[in-house]
């Protein structure tokens, strides 16, 4: 029967069916041929696995980053980020990973980065003339870094599922982050040397120190948002839910570029995008009690056990694997299912539960570029007009970058948190 669901599973994906029913009918289809287990389990645990006040911290991360592309705080970001960077040959592409990197301190949505900053940036590079390619390749892949520098939703989820600290696995993140978007400027650079891509004039100090002014507020979210999770003065949905009012008050009454009837369209927005992330999550809970009846998480730990005798073999299996799934499931339901399965085998070797929370979580990132699920990448191609092959070549070099940062952070963890360690060394 395990071998029809899964027959099943592959069939519906090949011929469109999105990714949330697809999870949803297995579950279904196998619990009713199950007959230890009552149908009702299905809306149950579906019923139980967003019935989390954890999971509140998804639609609200999601809610802070739209209220921040409605109030037009994107458009500052982006300014800045230029004063800084865009004297450099290829400026505006160094800006728009800068702007990526300064977003994700915000909002933990990689899919809300792509949609306010490539609205703005697609057209002006082209515009500026850079090939469609490079425009809509550095857009989504520079949006894959929203779910590594905290706060990321991807990493609240994993906390979530193995008690693993949110504080260490954002402080975790920060350093692959930075990682990631230094190297792909480097390799724009030397792209832009290569096409010429053109540079803007060097930003005077006044016009920095203004714009610095003027972004400061919105700034000072990633520090209330990072500092009070660490520090325990909120959890991270609490902190979520701050985030969306602070910044809900500095659109209104500092920047005036938000009105209260704004409001019901941004939360329309939120709930659509928010849903089919949660819904997927509900599914795969449905699921996942099915995977428990077959015990998936003894067969996996008896196979790593029997077949494979170090932590290195094991770690770059788990890659492999989860560089497959993304291909095909979001970060959410892909941990819902998997996680619970490769904990137990990962605790056998001694693995830090944070040190494979960042490898998940950085593997499962790449998936928000590769088709055929890839969302970031499908949203830039949209506003690039690009075909989906012809974006998916123009990204596979970023990709390659942030696979050998995951690398570095997989098998050399000890450099990866240093700095973290230093801020904090009670977490680590």
């Amino acid at each position: 029967m395990g071998i029809g669901l899964v027959a099943l599973f592959l069939v519906l994906m090949l011929i469109g069916v999105p990714i949330a029913f697809v999870i949803g009918v297995v579950a279904l289809l196998g619990i009713f041929t199950v007959p230890y287990i009552p149908e009702v389990t299905v809306p149950m645990k579906m019923l139980n696995g967003i019935d989390s006040f954890v999971l509140l911290a998804v639609p609200l991360f999601i809610l802070a980053a739209n209220l921040m592309n409605h109030g037009k705080i994107s458009q500052k970001l982006i300014d800045l980020s230029l004063t800084m960077v865009g004297h450099i040959r290829g400026g505006l592409a160094h800006a728009n990973i800068l702007v990526s990197m300064i977003f994700a301190g915000v909002s933990g949505a990689a899919q809300a980065d792509t949609a306010g900053v490539g609205k703005i940036l697609i057209p002006n590079m082209k515009k500026q003339g850079y090939d469609t390619e490079t425009a809509v390749g550095v857009t989504a892949a520079s949006s894959t870094i929203g779910v590594i520098i905290p706060p990321s939703i991807p990493m609240i989820i994993f906390a979530g599922l193995t008690n693993a600290s949110v504080g260490a696995l954002f402080l975790g993140g920060i350093v692959p982050g930075i990682l990631i978007g230094l190297g792909m400027m480097l390799f724009i650079y030397i792209m832009a040397l290569k096409k010429g891509y053109p540079r803007s004039k060097r930003a005077t100090f006044s016009q920095f120190f203004k714009l610095v002014y003027e972004t400061v507020p919105a700034l000072i979210t990633p520090i209330i948002i990072i500092g009070g999770i660490i520090s325990g003065f909120f959890t991270p949905t609490e902190a979520a839910a701050v985030a969306c009012l602070y910044t809900l008050l500095i659109c209104m009454f500092f920047y005036k570029t938000m009105k209260l009837s704004d409001l019901p369209k941004i939360i329309m927005e939120t709930l659509a995008l928010s849903s089919l992330s949660l819904f997927a999550l509900a599914a795969a809970s449905a699921l996942g009690e099915l995977m428990s009846y077959y015990q998936l998480s003894v067969k996996a730990q008896e196979f790593f056990v029997n077949n494979v005798g170090s932590e290195w073999v094991f770690i770059l299996i788990i890659i492999a694997f989860f560089l497959f799934i993304g291909t095909f499931m979001d970060a959410i339901p892909a941990m819902i299912l998997f996680v619970p399965v490769i904990l137990p085998t990962a605790n056998l070797f001694g693995m830090d539960p944070v040190h494979l929370g960042l490898i998940v979580v950085i593997t499962l990132a790449i998936g928000l570029v590769t088709p055929p699920y890839g969302l970031c990448l499908l949203l830039a191609a949209k506003i690039g007009n690009l075909s989906i092959e012809k974006s998916f070549t123009a990204v596979m070099p970023y990709i390659l970058i942030i696979l050998v940062v995951l690398l570095f952070v997989a098998f050399l963890p000890g450099v990866a948190f240093y700095i973290p360690k230093l801020i904090n060394p009670g977490l680590f």
